[in-house]
């Protein structure tokens, strides 16, 4: 996710300021590769050629002769609202600050509460979720990734940095997780107050660290020598839900969180700088109330973070499991898929410019009703290599192809990635897998660096397959099909679906692929989920100023796209200044729920009350008019 930080400069932004990238790429050797960037820009983007791929999968480009869509497009939007197409209804179900108790006071709009209050009210800034069924109640677990600290804490400076000490704990409850029991009253979702599901899970909440790096030095602290024994999670992005029904919340951008404020001049290991951890956080200044975040006292305490983490919805009393079987870097979210023998295969993407996308395959194999303890504990990590040519392979991330010892790999995941020679992707993001097909798709946001200079680990970000333009400001997706439908074959095919772009100001690459047009145009793809039908659901976290090189597309915005043909269509359009992320349905697929986090980012927003209030993310419920079908 692209989140404001120190003013106008995203976390990924702050992260390279401080430690800066070497501008030194070897552009002239893109030509001697099996593919030239001249091909790559005119086979792989004309998605009627499937010749650019070696004819290996179906073009994308084909027109339907009917369309599946339920709904007509809408246009862009810079209006301050959401925005949905005729025939469907908004309402607005919860928002930051909303009390999941009834001793809980209200949401204050003068103080926007205490560091007391928060932590017993819904949290801020929803992204990746997910609604569970349990004894006849319906649960909705979201993710509460960060906060606008000049939104929070009254006590930011023209910094945004936070200075009073009950801010800055309000602003540390605002994140992790709220599981919500909600319910449906004549047509309208609410929240249940008061119900024993409900629960935040924050920064401070006892969790377990399991799998291969649990117990290892690099996991030891003073205040948990054994290593075993973590608290708290925060900056949460997306998420993923297992098939035995327990809640997969993935951290993120966990670096900005850890300074060290009596030591300014600290210098952290390489191993931690390739994280992106320094001396100096983003402002939230959690070092000032909890020691643990000092990196100078405390080196290892980074090392227990950056995890996905498994939560039982169901059972508040019960604790989470960062599962370090699954890798250590970035999280965006974790989709998981049950193949054929019933191996469990999570696919997962390291959202920073110039990272890899990685696969987990477990050992053990899923039966209902049987133990799943082991299923995310043993198994074999991979990174994914896109060759130029259409196909692609996963290499496992093994002591042997490493040099690097089982546990390291979990916590250098990103070394370990990077030894193997995986393929820098442009920010990988959501990925989904199609319920109807054996068939990947992942968001690549943007990356203004692809070409310009390496990634954190020194790699080389030079234009290559599934990345085919530099400085690339609109993102893309690319979607693969594993050798014979089995997810857990080593050998893959990929093509790119969507490449995203504005066809009014361009008429080269950047105008985009053949499904892109004036009407549909869009840049940074991020969130992205399938629903029952196969539609495959593209949501935005990009620029929207609304000029120059992104004239005409508007605030971020939602859309529907077809696999089979290509065609995409707009559904939403949020108010200004938000990220649309975070998406899944009612039981009864008669209610789609989505969040707008961040709106107002920049102080242009007053949704969703209006007039001068605080601008609040939201988790908003979208029906049909006449009650059919969403998704």
């Amino acid at each position: 996710m692209t989140q404001e930080n120190n003013g106008t400069l995203s976390f990924d932004d702050f992260d390279e300021k401080i430690n800066p990238r070497p501008e030194d790429n070897d552009f002239d050797r893109i030509v001697e590769t099996a593919i030239s960037r001249r091909g790559l820009l005119g086979g792989v983007l004309a998605f009627g050629s499937v010749t650019a791929l070696g004819g290996i999968l179906a073009p994308t480009g084909a027109k339907a002769s009917t369309s599946r869509f339920a709904f007509e497009q809408i246009p862009t939007s810079t209006a301050d609202t959401v925005v949905v197409p005729e025939g469907y209804k908004v309402d607005v179900m919860m928002r930051w600050g909303d009390p999941m108790w009834s001793d809980a006071p209200e949401f204050d709009d003068a103080t926007r509460g205490t560091a007391a209050s928060q932590a017993r009210a819904f949290g801020d800034n929803t992204d990746g979720m997910d609604v569970f069924s349990h004894d006849g109640h319906t649960l909705l677990v979201v993710n509460n990734e960060y906060t606008n600290r000049n939104i929070i804490a009254l006590s930011a400076d023209e910094d945004r940095r936070i200075q009073d000490k009950d801010d800055i704990a309000k602003g540390m409850m605002a994140h992790g997780i709220s599981v919500v029991e909600i319910t449906n009253e004549d047509g309208t979702w609410k929240m249940v107050q008061d119900s024993p599901y409900n629960r935040r899970i924050t920064p401070m909440t006892d969790m377990d660290l399991t799998g291969p790096a649990a117990g290892h030095d690099l996991l030891k602290t003073d205040a948990d020598p054994s290593g075993t024994k973590s608290l708290g999670t925060w900056n949460n992005c997306g998420n993923g839900v297992t098939p035995w029904g327990t809640y997969l919340t993935c951290e993120e951008n966990f670096n900005g969180y850890f300074s060290a404020p009596e030591n300014p001049d600290h210098e952290v290991s390489a191993e931690l700088k390739r994280y992106g951890i320094s001396s100096e956080d983003w402002g939230y200044n959690w070092a000032l109330i909890e020691d643990r975040f000092d990196v100078a006292k405390h080196p290892n305490e980074p090392n227990r973070a950056g995890y996905v983490v498994e939560i039982d919805p169901t059972d508040p009393t019960s604790t989470p499991k960062k599962r370090t079987a699954l890798g250590r870097f970035k999280h965006e979210n974790a989709e998981a898929v049950v193949n054929n023998d019933g191996r469990v295969v999570v696919y997962m993407g390291d959202d920073e410019r110039g990272e890899f996308v990685y696969r987990y395959v477990s050992n053990g194999v899923y039966a209902p009703g049987a133990s799943t303890d082991d299923l995310l504990e043993d198994g074999v990590l991979y990174v994914a290599v896109f060759d130029d040519d259409g196909t692609g392979k996963w290499m496992a991330l093994t002591p042997e192809t490493t040099s690097m010892d089982q546990a390291e790999i979990h916590v250098h995941t990103r070394q370990a990635a990077s030894a193997v020679g995986a393929t820098t992707m442009d920010r990988p993001e959501w990925i989904s897998a199609n319920p109807n097909a054996a068939e990947v798709f992942c968001c690549l946001t943007n990356n203004k660096n692809r070409g310009v200079k390496p990634n954190a680990g020194g790699d080389d970000t030079a234009v290559n397959g599934p990345n085919p333009r530099e400085a690339n400001n609109y993102g893309q997706i690319v979607r693969w099909r594993p050798e014979g439908g089995d997810h857990t074959a080593d050998g893959f095919a990929w093509d790119l679906y969507v490449l995203a772009g504005n066809p009014t100001v361009h008429d080269d690459a950047y105008a985009g692929s053949d499904n892109v047009n004036a009407d549909n145009m869009f840049n940074s793809p991020d969130g992205l989920a399938f629903d029952s039908n196969g539609l495959v659901w593209i949501q935005t976290d990009g620029n929207y100023k609304n000029e120059g090189d992104f004239a005409g597309q508007g605030n971020n915005q939602m859309l529907a796209g077809d696999p089979v043909t290509g065609e995409i269509r707009r559904f939403m359009v949020g108010p200004n200044e938000c990220e649309i992320t975070g998406l899944t349905w009612s039981p009864d697929r008669r209610t789609m729920f989505v969040g707008i986090q961040h709106p107002g980012e920049r102080g242009n927003s007053h949704w969703p009350a209006g007039g001068t209030s605080v601008p609040r993310s939201a988790i908003i419920a979208v029906t049909r008019e006449d009650g059919g079908l969403v998704g």
